[in-house]
């Protein structure tokens, strides 16, 4: 290589590098014009008594705290079912099948289900679990449509973080004796938690930001749920509907910053967990 073609190689990555840094500088300012918006119109009135007090007025006074525990709840449940059916799948599809037409249908079927909008899950939800099935517009309706929407989430973020475990780890166990469960359960997914958990925080985040779907499903009430058969309001349909009826600006943009700073919260809290995990 002649001195010439080295320093235009040189030039090229270092505009490359450049390049790279500039658009990651430009989502990072996307997020941090938004959270600047975010307080400037809503910070004054997030306090712990927004948390903590019931909506009052429909929604201008008062707290969330009754949406708060409905967002959670509806949260927690989705995943407990998305989850286990999610990673299940990806185990399936890499450890116990050949590359094949099963495979390609399965994968084919999750890239597709990745590509309906979510306001086709809302009326798929709302006719099969609201109406056929008899549930009613509840928690339970809500997190089972919701599941159905992040499957392929996490079904393609598995599978791929289980396909980068090295081939030699699983033949180590093996050779020692161990069963195909066993490599599968103390060796392979542990070695992919780091993408596993990275798929389960991107669902969760699309679950709790979730309004199209959870309208038709989970209902608008503002009551505190007692069971996952109750009507709730999700902290996204809530932000929804005070911006949208006009009812009150202010306190749309204060739940729409407690949203945000619970994701931002909740994903800080997953990756510190997981670089010590990883750590160790």
């Amino acid at each position: 290589m002649t001195p010439e073609t080295r320093q235009d190689n040189l030039r090229w990555n270092r505009l490359g590098q450049r390049l790279c840094l500039g658009m990651t500088m430009a989502v990072v300012a996307v997020l941090v014009a938004i959270l600047a918006y975010l307080v400037w119109h809503g910070g004054d009135r997030l306090t712990i008594g927004f948390f903590l007090d019931f909506p009052k007025d429909l929604g201008r006074e008062g707290g969330i705290l009754p949406i708060l525990v409905s967002t959670m709840v509806l949260a927690v449940l989705a995943l407990a079912i998305a989850v286990p059916l999610g990673i299940g799948t990806a185990v399936y599809l890499t450890e116990y099948t050949r590359e094949g037409w099963v495979t390609t249908v399965i994968r084919f079927g999750a890239e597709c289900l990745a590509g309906i909008p979510s306001i086709i899950f809302g009326l798929f939800g709302f006719i099969l679990f609201v109406v056929h099935l008899g549930l009613g517009w509840s928690i339970l309706s809500g997190a089972l449509t919701l599941a159905c929407m992040v499957l392929p989430t996490i079904i393609r973020t598995s599978e791929e973080a289980i396909k980068a475990v090295p081939a030699v780890l699983r033949q180590v166990g093996f050779s020692l004796g161990a069963t195909k469960s066993q490599v599968i359960w103390h060796i392979v997914l542990p070695q992919a938690r780091r993408g596993i958990i990275t798929g389960v925080i991107l669902a969760l985040g699309r679950v709790m930001g979730e309004t199209a779907c959870v309208i038709f499903t989970t209902g608008i009430s503002m009551e505190m749920p007692t069971s996952p058969l109750d009507s709730a309001r999700s902290m996204a349909v809530h932000f929804y509907l005070l911006a949208r009826e006009g009812i009150s600006m202010e306190m749309a943009n204060t739940t729409a910053l407690a949203l945000v700073g619970m994701i931002l919260l909740i994903n800080t809290a997953a990756a510190v967990l997981v670089a010590r995990r990883s750590s160790r």
